[in-house]
């Protein structure tokens, strides 16, 4: 495993190849980083599953470079859709659409839809033009973690949890820290309405004002798999409770206005929504570092971005609250 710090453009070329030869790229999107592979290469997609320790049938996103390339993946696209992706790409949104040919279970686990997204990041989307010039038609790309724990915002951070995981023929692109810090919005397009699948940085009130259509949110009867749905999900080594009750010596993240609990580990005091999804997972992930037990994480209110943060977070604590 090689990592390429500020990537130049003949280090994204050396990568796109390294990609169509079959080995894996872990990237950085706006949002955090993903761990790459030829979309159409079943044997490559079977390494992230491996190197992620991911269940086969947990989809994976395909980036593409731009929403002139939907109909490589998608069929019977809506116009919602397109409004949509005309709207927010690139940028932090994934489109769940009916598969075509070019979508294989391996891609899909299984499902009769595929997930896409273009992201608004400029090695990402170099990558995938230059991995499009190559004969490409996508990089298959969950978050750069192992299933089910904290995804990266750093090269860092992707080079500690799986550089272990990794073959020598494998890289990770270093362009710094996520600018947005939480996983894409996921909306469900094969039905009549638009669904909210996880939320993002793309908010309800976003896609009604582009669509003009009443949005959903993710309904129990609702079986399309995508990924970070399950309960128990973004979560550190340390058990995280939400609430103000840290004691002394256990973890605390909280907006910078509310104060630190006595002798409380303070891990990160955003001072704005933005800022406090940007560094939610570095911050966990630091209290897996000094080896806390627990840490107590005082939720954002609001909506926007706020909500997507109490997504992860509840996820994070499977429910736990002190």
């Amino acid at each position: 495993m090689k990592l390429i710090s500020h990537p130049t453009q003949g280090a994204i070329k050396i990568a796109a190849n390294a990609l169509k030869d079959g080995y894996l790229v872990s990237f950085p999107t706006e949002t955090v980083y993903g761990l790459g592979a030829d979309a159409t290469n079943e044997k490559a997609v079977g390494k992230i599953y491996v190197a992620k320790g991911r269940p086969k049938n947990h989809p994976v996103i395909v980036h593409i470079s731009s929403i002139n390339k939907l109909e490589d993946w998608a069929r019977d696209i809506p116009a919602y859709a397109k409004k949509l992706g005309s709207a927010y790409w690139p940028g932090p949104m994934t489109l769940i659409l009916k598969r075509n040919a070019s979508a294989q279970d391996f891609i899909t686990g299984g499902q009769e839809s595929v997930g896409l997204r273009v992201p608004n990041q400029k090695v990402a989307l170099s990558l995938t033009r230059e991995f499009e010039k190559l004969g490409g038609f996508g990089i298959a790309a969950p978050s750069a973690n192992r299933f089910g724990s904290v995804s990266p915002t750093t090269a860092q951070a992707v080079e500690e949890e799986l550089g272990k995981f990794l073959g020598s023929e494998d890289l990770i692109l270093d362009d710094g820290q996520c600018k947005i810090g939480v996983e894409s919005s996921i909306i469900d397009c094969t039905q009549v309405n638009p669904v909210v699948l996880r939320p993002g940085a793309i908010t309800k009130e976003m896609i009604e004002q582009i669509t003009n259509l009443k949005v959903l949110l993710k309904a129990d009867e609702n079986k399309v798999r995508a990924p970070g749905l399950l309960d128990n999900h973004y979560a550190p080594k340390a058990k995280v409770i939400l609430g103000l009750a840290a004691k002394p010596g256990e973890g605390f993240i909280a907006l910078d206005q509310i104060p630190t609990p006595v002798g409380s580990i303070r891990l990160a005091s955003p001072a704005s929504i933005e800022e406090y999804a940007k560094g939610l997972y570095q911050a966990l992930r630091m209290g897996d570092q000094l080896g806390l037990s627990q840490i107590y994480v005082v939720e954002p209110e609001g909506n926007g971005l706020a909500i997507a943060i109490r997504d992860r977070l509840t996820k994070a604590s499977s429910g736990k609250r002190g």
